[in-house]
């Protein structure tokens, strides 16, 4: 049994609500059952409490904080240590893609020359035909 400590979402529309429960991850659905409920949060108001003696009793046991969860208790000073990443970073483009995709304009560009040649030639030589 995996037992995860994070948030679940209550509320209305756009006035968002999450309490703090501790639940097995496998078994329980997000928003489904749970074990224990260890505190809430609510965003809009900036209230919040934490049993800080249950959430490091159900970390004693092997209970693992959500990213988000985790990040929320150490702003609260109930566990140490750096925040985590919640979000991954997007790759940003490296300077090697805009020549790439530079290269393929050039090559168009080649391209349009080429075939603009080949039709300039044509009816010239259309043209030839007819004097004769």
């Amino acid at each position: 049994m995996m037992l995860v400590i994070r948030y679940l979402r209550r509320g209305k529309k756009n006035q968002p609500f999450f309490k703090i429960v501790v639940t097995d991850k496998k078994r329980a659905p997000r928003g489904g059952r749970f074990i224990e409920q260890v505190g809430f949060w609510n965003p809009l108001t900036k209230e919040r409490k934490l049993e800080g003696e249950r959430i490091k009793y159900w970390m004693s046991v092997g209970a693992k904080p959500s990213p988000s969860v985790f990040n929320l208790l150490v702003s609260a000073k109930i566990v140490e240590g750096k925040k985590m990443a919640v979000h991954k970073k997007s790759k940003k483009k490296t300077a090697d893609q805009p020549v790439a995709i530079g290269k393929p304009q050039e090559e168009a560009a080649v391209k349009k020359e080429e075939t603009s040649m080949a039709t300039e030639q044509v009816p010239l030589a259309i043209a030839e035909k007819k004097s004769e």
